[in-house]
This record gives C-alpha cells, structure tokens and sequence, in this order.
C-alpha cells in the first residue's frame, strides 16, 4: 500500500469502505465465502490489512455487510417502482420484469445468494439490517395483492411472501442453472429472443395464478 494510499484511507474513511465493499463483493461473487481471501480484498481496494480489519472486523462481518448492502440496493429498486400506485396487474408484469432485470444485471448478487445459502444464511439470521427490510417490503406486496382483491381481479387469500418467493424462483432457477438447461434442451437459454420468451412466460404464470377464476 502506498503512502498516497495510507493518507487517503485515513483522510476519507467513507471512501476506504466503499473501496472495500466494493473489491470484496468481486471476491465473494467469484470465489465464495469459503475461497474468498482477505488478502486479495485488501490489494484489490488499496488498503492494507488492518484497515480492512479496524473496518469490518473480519471476513465473516465483511461478507455480511456486503450482503446487506446488495440487499438493500434490490429493495430500494423495488421501492422506486411504487407498485401500490399502479393498476394490480401492471403491478405484477412490472414486479415480475424488475426481478428478472436485475437478476440478469447483477450476476453477482446470485453468486452472493449462492454463497450465503451454503453457509445455511447465518450472515443474514444475524442481521438486523435485513431484518428491517423485511416488513415494509411485504407490506408492499400485500398492498398490491389486497388492491387487486379489492378491484375484483385478483383472487382472495394469496400469501404476498408466497408469491414473492415464485416470482423470485422462476427468474433465480432459470439463471442459475442457464448452462445445464442449455447443454440438456440444445438452445441458448439468455440469446435476447430466449430472455423475451422467458419474461412473457413468468409474467403469464404469475398473472394466471392471482386473477380471478
């Protein structure tokens, strides 16, 4: 680490973390919680060791932190939609679209998943961070459901944590599994005509779930 580099994580620490953060989601989006290295982490963002540590506290903590922040940023994209104010079924097709968008924006936030689900989501059990993004967000899909129920086209007692793990699923299965389901079905699964297809079908499914029979 350079001198030039030691003064300016001291002189900036809000700087020094983002740098952080930002070296240590590339580290465990590529290699995981297990083989993700301190040492690498501190290189990539230009801080030595005991920075990272005087931070963070550990590569345990680090990674929690780096989860919470992606989680964080996926929900205030949610939030920016402002479903509630839209009709219940442009609200769906907009949920179910952001949710694909952003899974295919951000491959690293799936490897993040991934990781963090080996580790049986110990780091987010212990987060009071996510926690809080918890209730407002379902308080967001229910708004959405409960609007549609009310305009007679949804149908009545949808579980909004139910569908959100659907909606969810159908995007999360398809992406990460996009390599074997392509060698089995002899198609490339993310050429654009394939990603349309693939949002039109989810966007089909959820729809066809939640109205009215």
């Amino acid at each position: 680490m350079t001198t030039r580099a030691k003064a300016t994580a001291v002189r900036d620490p809000e700087q020094s973390r983002a740098r952080i953060l930002k070296a240590a989601r590339e580290e465990f989006a590529r290699h995981g919680l297990g083989g993700a290295r301190v040492d690498r982490i501190a290189e990539s963002a230009g801080i030595n060791k005991r920075m990272l540590y005087h931070y963070f506290g550990n590569k345990d903590a680090l990674f929690r932190v780096v989860l919470e922040e992606n989680y964080a940023h996926k929900r205030d994209s949610e939030r920016a939609l402002e479903l509630e104010k839209d009709d219940p079924r442009e609200a769906i097709r907009k949920w179910v679209t952001l949710t694909w968008n952003y899974y295919i924006a951000h491959p690293e936030f799936l490897n993040l998943l991934n990781s963090a689900n080996l580790h049986h989501a110990r780091h987010v059990q212990a987060s009071t961070e996510v926690k809080k993004m918890r209730a407002p967000f379902v308080k967001m899909m229910g708004a959405v459901l409960e609007k549609g129920v009310r305009q007679g086209v949804f149908r009545e007692g949808v579980d909004p944590v139910q569908m959100y793990i659907t909606i969810a699923g159908m995007s999360y299965f398809y992406l990460s599994n996009q390599h074997t389901l392509s060698a089995i079905f002899g198609r490339s699964l993310l050429s654009p005509r394939a990603k349309k297809e693939r949002l039109d079908h989810m966007i089909d499914v959820a729809l066809s779930y939640l109205e009215r029979r």
